[in-house]
This record gives structure tokens, C-alpha cells and sequence, in this order.
């Protein structure tokens, strides 16, 4: 799909109470080298001083500012996927930011790569008061990633850009959980829509006590959850064999979380579970033993 010569990027940024850093990835969405976009600011619901934060940047005509009682991310991101206009879409949370160069780079890829719908990168880890923590990052794909992201969510939410088309298509956050939602909606494109990873680092991601994608079990748990709602709904977008061989890595994953928390017994049952579905995978049994070292 070729890309306009010059298309709109609507950015969607969901707030609730980061009044202390909210300025900061607004700046860093005006301090942009590409600056035909929209930056669709949702406050859900905070009691903070974020709205007062925000009132001086609203003079740009490219910033719409909407407030909604607190019912999560995810309903606050769709409140602006229906009032986006662009061509394209991105999301930045409100206490993270980004590099200059980062819609310009990549619109120039989409250009350089029409075949490709959605493009992510790699983020730096920071902490609260913004110190480089690491810039070590997950593994990533491109192409057709159904069956690496079955295993585990490998894109980044706060750098990723897809094209509009495919929330027209396959629709916008699920809504169902207020943990890994992001996982739902990239799980889902992965079965129709192709993947590019670029090496470079596309976002500052900030990690904190109070967020909630910290809640590893419940993060468990949601996955768990979309992973089967995908099978279900997605039959065709992988082989069985590549959906079993998915949801072994997702168990072994869990009992070696699970291990690492103490809870031997709740982890040697998650090991049984991918035993049952690779029983002859070497690295099942590596899963095992390490589990049992633990």
C-alpha cells in the first residue's frame, strides 16, 4: 500500500494523574522534525493538576485535549481512535516520550516498505526520575509474527505505528481487560497484517511502583486469556502444531515467574501443562529442570 505524500499522524496519549510528566511527552510530540500530525490528549478522569498542566499547550491548533469519567486505557483510547483522522496511528503514554526524529523515521519506512502495516522498534527503559535504567530489550520480528507473538507480546505499544486501515478492519481495544489490552489488539493484526521491526530505539519507556503493567500475575492472567480468545477467533492464523508449541512457551513462562516468586508447586503445575502440549522439546525439559533448581 503506497504511502500519501504527506499523511497525517493522529497520536493518541490516554492520562490519568501524571501530572508530574505529562509535559514532557508533549513536548517530546512537538519537538517532532515530522509535523503534519494530531495529538489526541484523553484524561480519564484525573485528580491531579494535569488539565492545568496542560492548558498552555493547547494553543497549538494539532493538540485536542477530551476528558471522560476514569474507566481505563482502553476506553480512552478508543474515545480518540473515534475522533482520529490520520492516516496513521500511534500511541504515546502520557509519562513516557520520544525522540525527534521518531514519526519522520518512520513515515520514511512505510515509504521504503509498502508492504508493511505496522512498524515498532525498541525502547529505552528509564526510571521515575528519568535515569537510563537499560536499553537491553526482548526479541523482536517482523514479517507475518502470529506465531512468535502467541508466545509473548514482542511490540512495543509506545513505539509502534500502523497504518489506520487496520483498526478499520479488525477494530480498535477490546475493552475487556484493564491489563495487556495492547497485547489483544497486536495479537489480533499479527493474524492479518505484517510486522516490521526496525533495531533502533523509537521511545523513552518510564517504569514506576504505580502502573499497572508492573502486576506481573494479573498480566498472567490477561494473557492467558487473550491468547485463547485468539485461538478461538483466529483458527486459521497459524498451524495447530504452532498454536501448541505458543502456548507451551506461554506455560513455561509463567512456571519460571512463578518459581522465582516461590510458588514451587503452582509452577511445576503450569510445567505439566507444557510437557503435555512438548513433551519431546528440549527446551520443555530445560524449562524443568530450571524450575526445579529454583
Amino acid at each position: 500500500m503506497n504511502t500519501p505524500a504527506n499523511p497525517l499522524v493522529s497520536i493518541i496519549t490516554p492520562t490519568y494523574n501524571r501530572a508530574d510528566f505529562i509535559g514532557q511527552a508533549v513536548n517530546s510530540v512537538l519537538a517532532q522534525t515530522y509535523t503534519n500530525f494530531e495529538l489526541l490528549i484523553i484524561d480519564d478522569g484525573s485528580t491531579d493538576h494535569s488539565r492545568d498542566m496542560l492548558q498552555p499547550f493547547l494553543t497549538d491548533s494539532r493538540l485536542r485535549y477530551f476528558h471522560q469519567e476514569n474507566q481505563g486505557q482502553s476506553v480512552a483510547r478508543n474515545l480518540a481512535l473515534s475522533e482520529a483522522k490520520g492516516d496513521f496511528v500511534c500511541f504515546l503514554d502520557s509519562d513516557n516520550y520520544w525522540p525527534a526524529e521518531k514519526l519522520e523515521h518512520q513515515i520514511e519506512l512505510f515509504r521504503r516498505h509498502p508492504d508493511y502495516d505496522v512498524i515498532y522498534a525498541d525502547i529505552i527503559v528509564i526510571d521515575e526520575k528519568g535515569q537510563e535504567i537499560t536499553r537491553k530489550n526482548m526479541r523482536r520480528y517482523s514479517g507475518h509474527i502470529a506465531r512468535y507473538m502467541i508466545r509473548d507480546n514482542c511490540v512495543s505499544m509506545n513505539t509502534a505505528m500502523a497504518r489506520r486501515r487496520c483498526f478499520d478492519e479488525l477494530g480498535v481495544m477490546s475493552g475487556k481487560r484493564r491489563v495487556a489490552d495492547d497485547y489483544d489488539l497486536w495479537l489480533r493484526f499479527s493474524a492479518r497484517f505484517r510486522f516490521l521491526y526496525v533495531p533502533e530505539f523509537f521511545a523513552y519507556y518510564r517504569v514506576m511502583d504505580d502502573q499497572i503493567s508492573s502486576d506481573k500475575t494479573r498480566r498472567f492472567d490477561s494473557n492467558w486469556q487473550i491468547i485463547n480468545d485468539f485461538r478461538r477467533k483466529f483458527p486459521d492464523a497459524m498451524s495447530e502444531q504452532e498454536f501448541d508449541s505458543g502456548f507451551a512457551a506461554f506455560h513455561s513462562r509463567k512456571a519460571r515467574y512463578l518459581a522465582s516468586q516461590g510458588s514451587r508447586r503452582e509452577a511445576l503445575v503450569e510445567m505439566l501443562k507444557t510437557l503435555r502440549l512438548r513433551p519431546l522439546h528440549r527446551a520443555s525439559w530445560r524449562s524443568l529442570a530450571a524450575v526445579l533448581l529454583k
